[in-house]
């Protein structure tokens, strides 16, 4: 056999061990296990074809005398043997494990065929060691070609560290199986430039999506394809329909970028995203043309396999963007969406509003739902309704949300209203239907400001719904549920759109980190056009109860009159560039006295922090992709002394988190902790115990945390406990049944923990929600804990990014 042949060619007895080891054990298990049989064929064959490649790459690594660059591959080579074996034990009528393990090996094949390039990788770079190698033999004497062999070695260590990245990438893949998407730590930018999920079916888009197709498919002429409508028209949603066809997919594959290009969208960080999305090592651009430079290096690596780029809303001080942007490279494509035609970069599609007999279908499957109970208008009232939405998809959604399920007294009300607009067909008519919209929320004051509220915020940014709900909770005097209300109320009418990114978010649990508000541009136009009408340099704002600073830059100045802002109670910093950006006059934040709550995200926070904080009536900081290890490692001063009112920590996606502060349980207020996708994380204090009023701590995707401190049975007042995707805690304390209040535990990925016999003391235990292996542990114990629910968590395929 052709496996057989392979294993003898490895350089190394390491290697060739490991190997030979990996292969037979398949080759066992395969002639015993047939249940396995065509993933374990498959993964046989993907080891004989990366063979040579390994054994060329260690060869010319020793010529050079480099340091190894495969030693992560033995880590890598060894899980792989050790899941290949555990399947070898289970038996074939095992019906509760077959299953699960069958799924972890067809995981395990899915990520190695998704990273086959990286054997690619391995033969070019082998291609040129090689090549240098024989230029050391042969001109190692001679001083000026010397210096151009070592310019070539400088650009080989590039490539391979590029390789080292991506094999690194790999091992942790196979390491945990099918655990990769909850322990890499760049998860917010991973498939960041995937097409978005459609959120309705679109109607009346069936001659531009056949027109479209064939100029992305069979048309050579267009390269570059320009689809342009007045905003609300739909342009967003037809390109994203156009990259769902499976002609369209088949042809492209997983090389479609889609991004959104709004006003402030730089060209580097367009770059960064691509480069991220392909889990390619980041380069350091020096400018932009650097940047346009390696991403046509990028895309040729990619070819010959055709590339789309879809570029959406794009403005006119954009348009050099798209220039840039333009590559001579065969099966290469870039579609824009704007509402502005740009002649000079590409052919233009113009796309229509929907016809009238479209837009009544649309419309009728919005607001008339198939109940019988609901009023449902005559048909010369439906279609005025209809005409006044000038058949535009986003008009029609909102007003048809708005109306489901209403009187006739409010049909009649609303199609006054929108008949006042004039007959033209202009955005700014379109504002003036959705202002109608807006205006019928008079009689939800609060639901009207929260909407207008929207405004404040970047165009075309994902919103923390948490955000939303601190503004409103101290802007308008409401509990948390009643903000949350408000949140679901503009939902419900098209004004926003909630996005849930995690796989376990449950609201239930009064938890929205995980939630998102996004809003079309068009809705924010209004939002800014009822209310903004003023500039602020040098503002003088005593009065201000809510601040949000949006900024894109590596560093940022807080502005003076911050200082000045004595009734200031929520802050929000938001820099939504593409690092932790450095924040001068922090000092500046210690004389907001009666700040209540605080949001800072991709910040780097420095170490006088504590020193110089003393929110006195601080109840509530969430802290998001910061940079926080010299606030909290360099600091004297104790953070309870900084925060002696906080009840609700959330630390989310802080890197550089090794070790909770000094002190840290001394915040004994403390009711809701989050410390969720802290990868460096290796231990909690052992005075987790002080913390008497936790109700909820929240651990998720702390992979390097390896043990709860038995001092966690002190928390009597703890209802809520996440464990999820916490790998590395192999057995839960003792001390776990002291938690006689727990009512939910979330235990997903948490196969390897092992329960102490202490559980069966949780009697008010309700729920335990985890994947089929941890659900089997726990039915140990259902005897004994009668009121108890063990729910198998589903995994779902979000595309949340898109």
């Amino acid at each position: 056999m052709a496996s057989h042949l392979a294993v003898p060619a490895l350089a190394g007895a390491g290697f060739e061990l490991l190997f030979s080891d990996l292969l037979k054990v398949v080759l066992v298990v395969l002639k015993n296990n047939s249940q396995f049989k065509p993933s374990l064929e498959r993964l046989q064959k993907m080891i004989e074809d990366m063979a040579p490649n390994i054994k060329r790459i260690e060869t010319f690594n020793s010529e050079l005398d480099q340091p190894q660059q495969l030693e992560r591959l033995q880590g890598l080579m060894s899980d792989g043997r050790d899941l290949v074996q555990k399947c070898s034990k289970i038996h074939k009528y095992n019906c509760l494990k077959r299953p699960i393990y069958n799924k972890k090996l067809l995981k395990l094949e899915k990520d190695i065929r998704d990273h086959i390039n990286i054997v690619l990788q391995l033969q070019g770079v082998a291609d040129i060691k090689e090549t240098v190698v024989k230029q050391d033999w042969t001109l190692a004497g001679v001083n000026n070609v010397f210096s151009e062999v070592k310019q070539v070695r400088n650009q080989v260590s590039f490539g391979v560290a590029q390789l080292r990245d991506d094999i690194g990438k790999l091992t942790t893949t196979l390491s945990n199986v099918d655990r990769v998407d909850s322990i890499n730590s760049n998860i917010r930018l991973a498939g960041v430039c995937s097409p978005p999920l459609l959120k309705v079916d679109p109607v009346g888009f069936e001659i531009p999506l056949s027109e479209l197709s064939i100029k992305l498919l069979k048309d050579e002429t267009s390269q570059f394809i320009v689809i342009s409508a007045p905003g609300g028209c739909g342009k967003t949603t037809l390109a994203t329909a156009l990259c769902q066809l499976e002609d369209v997919k088949d042809k492209f594959n997983s090389n479609i970028f889609f991004l959104n290009v709004p006003k402030l969208r730089n060209l580097m960080v367009i770059v960064k995203m691509i480069f991220q999305h392909k889990d390619r090592q980041l380069p350091d651009f020096q400018s932009e043309e650097d940047a346009v430079n390696h991403l046509e290096r990028l895309f040729k690596q990619i070819g010959p396999d055709p590339v789309l780029l879809v570029l959406d809303d794009v403005w006119p001080g954009s348009e050099s963007i798209l220039h840039k942007l333009k590559f001579r490279l065969e099966n290469y494509k870039i579609l824009v969406t704007s509402r502005y035609e740009f002649p000079s970069f590409g052919s233009s599609y113009k796309l229509k509003p929907l016809n009238h007999a479209d837009a009544v279908t649309f419309f009728q499957r919005i607001a008339l739902p198939r109940d019988q109970q609901s009023y449902a208008p005559d048909q010369q009232t439906l279609e005025e309704m209809v005409k006044c939405c000038r058949g535009f998809p986003l008009v029609i959604s909102v007003v048809g949300k708005s109306l489901c399920r209403k009187s006739a007294a409010e049909w009649r009300k609303r199609l006054r209203e929108c008949s006042k607009a004039a007959s033209i067909l202009t955005e700014h008519e379109v504002l003036n239907c959705l202002q109608s919209t807006v205006e019928a929320l008079n009689d939800k004051v609060v639901a009207k400001e929260c909407f207008m509220d929207l405004g404040s915020f970047p165009e075309d940014q994902r919103i923390p719904a948490t955000t939303l709900i601190d503004m409103w909770a101290e802007l308008y005097n409401l509990d948390e549920d009643e903000a949350i209300a408000n949140l679901h109320q503009l939902s419900d009418r098209n004004l926003i759109e909630v996005i849930v990114t995690r796989k376990d978010a449950n609201e239930d649990d009064g938890s929205y980190n995980e939630h998102f508000v996004t809003q079309h541009d068009l809705l924010r136009e209004l939002a800014i056009h009822e209310k903004f009408s003023s500039s602020w340099p040098s503002m003088q704002a005593p009065e201000v109860e809510v601040l949000l600073l949006n900024f894109q830059t590596g560093k940022y100045s807080l502005p003076e009159f911050i200082e000045g802002m004595n009734k200031l109670k929520v802050l929000v910093i938001y820099n939504y560039g593409f690092v932790p950006a450095e924040v001068s006059n922090f000092p500046l934040l210690g004389s907001l006295s009666n700040l209540k709550r605080i949001r800072l995200e991709k910040v780097s926070i420095p170490s006088l922090f504590l020193t110089s904080m003393k929110w006195r009536k601080l109840e509530k900081m969430s802290l998001v992709m910061c940079n926080i290890g010299q606030a909290f490692n360099k600091s004297t001063n104790k953070i309870s002394d900084a925060f002696p009112k906080l009840v609700d920590l959330t630390i989310d996606y802080c890197n550089d988190l090794e070790e909770l502060p000094t002190g840290f349980c001394d915040l004994v207020l403390l009711r809701k902790l989050s410390i969720t996708n802290c990868h460096k994380l290796l231990a909690l204090p052992e005075d987790m115990g002080n913390l008497l009023d936790l109700e909820v701590l929240r651990l998720n995707s702390c992979i390097e945390l390896t043990e709860l401190p038995g001092t966690i049975g002190g928390l009597q007042k703890l209802q809520i406990l996440d464990l999820s995707d916490c790998f590395g805690v192999k057995e839960l304390p003792e001390q776990i049944g002291q938690l006689h209040n727990l009512r939910k535990l979330y235990m997903i990925e948490c196969s390897d923990c092992e329960l102490p016999s202490s559980v069966m003391n949780l009697f008010n235990l309700k729920e335990v929600i985890g994947d089929e292996e941890t659900a089997e542990s726990w039915r140990h114990f259902k005897p004994c804990l009668p009121s108890l629910t063990i729910r198998v968590h589903k995994e779902i395929n979000l595309n949340w990014l898109g």
